[in-house]
């Protein structure tokens, strides 16, 4: 299997998640992910989440990487220098934070994370669903 792989350094500054998240976007249009495309929308906000979660929790810089497989997968990793695991915590009503990882949870098809030197990567993959050509669908009664 093929895979394009690229990444990103990002400071510990806030300021670097939206610049993270246009080169991510940059980056999945020249993949060949379309911008309208709703994967583009849903890699944009893990990625938004995942180095937000790195420069908020750890202070340090990250590494932010993306790799796309030949079949239209994505997978997105965000490294940083802190060896404390990823704790997915659970926000109530009105709490402004607490639900990065909830979000990736329900919108990657799958995530973990992993030491990687004196840190971790927190990873999480996407795969591409193309839709059936309207040709395709086969017209049928519509149960209500």
């Amino acid at each position: 299997m093929q895979v394009l792989q690229v990444q990103l350094e990002v400071g510990p500054d806030p300021a670097e998640v939206g610049r993270a998240r246009k080169w991510a976007r940059s980056r999945l249009v020249g993949s060949g992910i379309g911008d309208d495309e709703p994967l583009t929308e849903t890699l944009v906000l893990i990625v938004s989440e995942l180095v937000t979660n790195a420069v908020v929790h750890t202070g340090c810089p990250a590494v932010l990487r993306m790799a796309f497989a030949a079949g239209g997968g994505v997978r997105v990793e965000v490294a940083d220098t802190s060896d404390r695991p990823p704790r997915p915590r659970h926000a109530q009503g009105d709490d402004t934070n607490g639900r990065g990882l909830e979000l990736v949870d329900g919108l990657a098809d799958r995530w973990g994370w992993q030491p990687e030197g004196a840190g971790k990567s927190i990873w999480c993959e996407v795969d591409r669903v193309t839709p059936a050509p309207a040709s395709a669908v086969s017209p049928g009664r519509v149960h209500c």
